[in-house]
């Protein structure tokens, strides 16, 4: 619900999830992404950032990725937190806006960046997070690879993601939102409501909350955790990377508390 494609059909994406596609999509609605974010939601985006902060738990003195950051407004409020924050994004026109929003911070930089390519070195990084990005990499797994290779032994990733409700009737409502409201509140106050068509085909082909922790688990991340948000309409998954190869934890995926 949070993601805003563009208005034209030349570069609206599809589940194929060609890169300059997607990010060309992005590029045409970074001045009003935040804004449609918040309506689409009905506000729970920021309830939802609020949730991945607390997961990260940033703190002075720590080095984090946000990947898929788009204009800023999650790094924001983990730079405040003392830390220094790198946001990326492929977007070049996200990270315009977010430099010519934020760029006044001085623990807070912005750069363009291939979650499957990063241009970083290894071990570089203390938490790497992705919020509502993930799904629409080409390659997720290789996308975690990546975050995997930039993390230091011992740092965290915190992926926050659109999933799948598991009460029925929440199920139900969801869908209902998704095929008949969401359009409607779209055209109202979208520059783009023509091509919202991916957002749902993007969350309806996304795996459901154990189907992403296990593709987490199976790239090499250890000790995942996840919990559901707003009934299941978003989750939040957390990972270690392990201290040395022989240092990974055997066992189920566990449940991440609040």
């Amino acid at each position: 619900m949070t993601d805003e494609p563009t208005r034209a059909a030349s570069t609206r994406a599809d589940l194929g999830k060609d890169p300059s596609r997607v990010s060309g999509m992005f590029d045409e609605v970074a001045a009003g992404y935040d804004r449609t974010n918040t309506v689409l939601s009905l506000g729970n985006d920021k309830l939802w950032r609020v949730a991945a902060t607390r997961a990260i738990a940033p703190r002075p003195g720590q080095r984090i990725l946000d990947l898929a950051a788009g204009t800023g407004a999650s790094s924001v409020a983990l730079a405040r937190s003392g830390a220094d924050v790198v946001a990326a994004d492929f977007s070049a026109g996200m990270i315009a806006e977010g430099r010519r929003r934020h760029g006044g911070i001085p623990n807070l930089t912005f750069t363009e960046a291939d979650a499957t390519a990063l241009p970083f070195a290894d071990d570089e990084f203390d938490t790497v997070t992705i919020s509502f990005g993930l799904r629409n990499v080409n390659d997720p797994d290789k996308a975690l690879r990546e975050m995997l290779r930039v993390t230091k032994p011992g740092g965290t990733l915190v992926v926050c993601e659109f999933s799948h409700p598991q009460a029925p009737l929440m199920r139900t409502l969801y869908s209902f939102y998704n095929d008949r409201v969401l359009p409607i509140v779209a055209k109202a106050v979208s520059t783009n409501a023509d091509a919202y068509d991916y957002l749902n085909e993007s969350i309806r082909d996304w795996p459901d909350q154990a189907a992403l922790a296990a593709r987490i688990r199976g790239v090499g991340w250890d000790s995942v955790e996840y919990r559901d948000l707003t009934f299941g309409i978003v989750a939040l998954h957390r990972a270690r990377k392990a201290e040395s190869a022989g240092d990974r934890a055997e066992g189920r995926t566990g449940t991440l508390e609040e």
